[in-house]
């Protein structure tokens, strides 16, 4: 919240270097929504020299935990072959992902996408877009849960970065 107060200038001086050094503190910590705003300083370069490449590396954090705008913008990237080369089947991935959770930009863009696209891409992609598992970060005051699958014979454990994996 402190990286949005610096970039809004809510309540301080609006400084996008010091928004950005924020908003790497909560990034570096898997908060999604602190990824994908430092893949939108990266875009634009406000407070960071501008860097499409390390702006989908955030968006793409973000993304894979499940947050729809960041899914939306990957989708972009992949179509505009911004910071990653293009590729239609994987635009219209990340596209269908936001869009699967009302994010209404991804909405009007689909069918500009799917003009790209063949069906039996469409249906590849549909189908990479079912298979997509987010990567959510468990948070470390849960610790009731058991650490290692032979543990608990639950068949899941959590990695030392804090991810649940089964």
């Amino acid at each position: 919240y402190l990286g949005h107060c610096y970039y809004y200038g809510q309540g301080v001086a609006k400084d996008y270097v010091e928004a950005v050094k924020w908003y790497r503190k909560a990034a570096e910590q898997n908060d999604d929504s602190a990824q994908l705003q430092l893949g939108v300083c990266y875009i634009y370069g406000q407070g960071v020299q501008k860097d499409n490449i390390e702006s989908v590396n955030w968006y793409r954090k973000a993304a894979e935990q499940g947050l729809a705008d960041a899914q939306y913008e990957v989708g972009v990237a992949y179509f505009n072959g911004l910071g990653v080369p293009r590729n239609y089947v994987q635009a219209y991935v990340w596209m269908n992902l936001a869009l699967s959770q009302g994010n209404f930009t991804a909405q009007q863009y689909m069918p500009i996408v799917e003009q790209k696209l063949t069906p039996d891409q469409i249906a590849t992609a549909q189908e990479l877009a079912r298979q997509f598992v987010p990567r959510k970060k468990i948070s470390s005051v849960n610790s009731s849960l058991p650490e290692s699958p032979t543990a608990s014979g639950t068949g899941f454990f959590i990695t030392d970065d804090g991810y649940l994996i089964s």
